[in-house]
């Protein structure tokens, strides 16, 4: 793994961007190559823990029922939803649609997730957001900590994986090991690990890609 290369990179990238008058995002694109995208197979779908969290809040709804639905609106999460409005939601595309579109992730109690993937898996499915089951005797508070500091990567029908992990007032190193933590992610679902990546370009929101040579 190019460690130190991902460092000068993140220097380089800091050093073209202007102080703006909002915190700027620092995304990370992953070019690939030699991958038959034709084949489903070869898509992917990956959830990753980033050991830094970025400044930004996750939103995470949460679909329960019985003792997780007590847990769940207790701890935190930026929505609950019961049985009986999950029921009414599906009645209602133009609600469900918005609900797709409002949060990050989606967890659930593993008995809804019939009646969600009936009701919302329209809706949530081609978003990547189909709600990922609480298992019965599972704690709800250290899912929601978990995924504070989580970020999606999907690989469809473009051959380039791009992510979101860091701002850029973190420290270089700390945006470094988020890098990294996506990059050996990318890797362990591709075939021929890092020989299927072509090049790694880093940027803020409003500044120029950087290259990791």
């Amino acid at each position: 793994m190019f460690e130190k290369e991902l460092i000068e990179a993140i220097k380089k990238m800091k050093e073209q961007s202007p102080s703006r008058n909002f915190l700027e995002s620092v995304d990370l694109s992953i070019n690939l190559r030699d991958i038959n995208l034709q084949d489903p197979s070869k898509r992917f779908q990956i959830d990753v823990q980033l050991p830094n969290p970025v400044e930004k809040e996750v939103s995470i709804c949460i679909l329960a029922e019985g003792a997780q639905l007590v847990e769940a609106q207790s701890v935190g999460a930026a929505r609950v939803i019961d049985k009986d409005e999950l029921e009414n939601i599906s009645r209602e595309p133009k609600i469900a649609k918005k609900l797709a579109q409002q949060y990050d992730f989606f967890l659930a109690s593993a008995p809804l997730m019939p009646i969600i993937g009936r009701s919302l898996g329209k809706f949530l499915g081609p978003r990547g957001k189909m709600p990922k089951p609480i298992p019965p005797s599972a704690s709800i508070e250290p899912l929601l900590q978990n995924y504070g500091s989580t970020i999606q990567i999907r690989l469809r029908q473009s051959p380039v994986v791009q992510a979101r992990i860091a701002t850029v007032k973190m420290e270089n190193e700390a945006i470094r090991d988020n890098a990294v933590a996506v990059l050996r992610n990318v890797e362990s679902r591709l075939e021929k690990g890092e020989n299927n990546i072509r090049s790694v370009y880093i940027k803020t929101t409003m500044g120029p890609a950087v290259k990791v040579k």
